[in-house]
């Protein structure tokens, strides 16, 4: 949470930090903003005390609404700046940033860099102000591993309960598409038709998933999934637009929209068939469905989240199919982790991969995902099953947005030739 910052910053020797960039669709500075529409901002911490948020005058208002202590780039003449610069735009800029670093307190000690911006720019300012503050050392740190991503780690309650808004958003779109799909007329040769008797296609899909979210005042900020066939056995294909929707096919739908602005996320897939499916199909479906549930029951608080992945790796394996746990870099079987942390990124701690260590943990307050799946591109076919789950306070594992499992989806307007 928030209030872990300093004590991250002590438990790696950083005297403060600064985050460039934008308010929104910035990680770091929406969660110590708050996000609105504040652009090319800085906020610069100095451990144990308060943040300071730099910005444009023009965004005061957007700016004052994050509850920070606020000074405008304004105040630092920029013009004076710029020629004794004598006119170079990153000497500028590095002038006044060591303003901006003197009005923090900071001008030494160990600084961390964080933040979405145009990495050139950054660089060329730095490496200026380097040699204006040359007591600071500026520090990069893995993003796996940021004083962020471990902060972010665990969720309070207010957190939560905007993540499990953006479920409930995403089970109803959800239901949207599979209504829509399950009342298509099917032509004879099994691909199914939209009203003006035209073949629907996977972007026709698409068109009206990223209409539903955006009705729903919702963003999709890192994209979706809506893969049919062979790409539906491409873990993160998104689909190709071209295809055709037919009976009898696998579809993965793997749907992880976000709040406007870039603020909170859900991860949630499901994987259907419509009408009917092939026994093989309907086979590695009932082994995804059996672990997904072996796993949901086996859930232990605190235990490593890497302890599940070999779990899912070992049951899969007893299948016949490859695992990461003895097969370097599988394409086909089961090829990718077991889940992620979700909040303010897409992917966040903890992780589950075999090579992370034991402190990815399930402990109180983080928001996990579940996603066992099975790919066989070359057989046309693909499955996954996804929930994004909360550890609450009292340890219990809680689904933020219920959803059925069903595989095979009744068309409503066909029925197979012998019925």
């Amino acid at each position: 949470m928030k209030s872990d910052l300093d004590a991250l910053m002590q438990a790696r020797n950083m005297d403060a930090f600064i985050v460039f960039g934008n308010a929104e669709n910035n990680p770091p500075m929406t969660y110590l903003t708050g996000g609105g529409h504040v652009s090319h901002a800085a906020v610069i911490k100095k451990r144990g005390e308060e943040p300071l948020y730099f910005f444009g005058d023009m965004e005061r208002d957007e700016a004052a609404k994050s509850g920070l202590k606020l000074i405008p780039y304004s105040k630092y003449d920029l013009e004076a700046l710029f020629k004794k610069a004598n006119r170079d735009n990153l000497l500028a800029a590095a002038l006044r940033l060591e303003l901006m670093f003197r009005d923090a307190g900071v001008t030494s000690g160990r600084v961390g860099v964080y933040g979405f911006y145009d990495l050139g720019a950054i660089f060329g300012a730095l490496s200026r102000l380097q040699t204006l503050l040359p007591e600071i050392e500026f520090v990069g740190e893995a993003r796996e591993d940021s004083i962020f991503l471990h902060a972010m780690e665990t969720k309070d309650e207010a957190e939560v309960n905007r993540i499990r808004r953006m479920g409930e958003i995403t089970v109803e779109v959800v239901e949207k598409v599979k209504d829509f799909l399950t009342a298509c007329e099917v032509r004879n040769d099994e691909v199914l038709l939209k009203d003006d008797g035209s073949p629907l296609t996977v972007g026709d899909v698409q068109a009206k998933i990223r209409l539903w979210v955006a009705e729903r005042g919702a963003e999709l900020p890192s994209g979706f999934i809506f893969a049919v066939g062979r790409d539906a056995g491409v873990p993160h294909s998104s689909g190709n637009p071209a295809d055709l929707i037919r009976l009898g096919q696998t579809i993965v739908f793997d749907i992880y929209p976000a709040e406007a602005g870039g603020g909170y996320y859900y991860d949630f897939t499901r994987t259907w068939s419509l009408g009917y499916a092939a026994p093989e199909a309907q086979e590695l479906y009932n082994q995804v469905k059996e672990i997904y549930d072996t796993l949901k029951d086996s859930f232990d608080l605190n235990a490593p989240f890497r302890n599940y992945q070999v779990m899912t790796c070992e049951y899969f394996e007893s299948k016949g199919h490859k695992s990461q746990l003895n097969s370097k870099a599988p394409l086909d079987g089961y090829v990718h982790s077991l889940g992620h942390g979700v909040g303010l990124n897409i992917h966040e701690r903890p992780f589950s991969g075999l090579l992370v260590g034991e402190d990815h943990r399930l402990k109180p307050g983080v928001v996990v995902t579940s996603e066992p799946g099975l790919y066989y591109p070359e057989k046309g076919m693909g499955f996954r099953i996804e929930d994004t789950y909360w550890v609450r306070p009292d340890g219990k594992m809680e689904i933020l947005a219920e959803y059925p499992y069903d595989f095979v989806l009744p068309m409503k307007k066909w029925k197979p030739a012998h019925g």
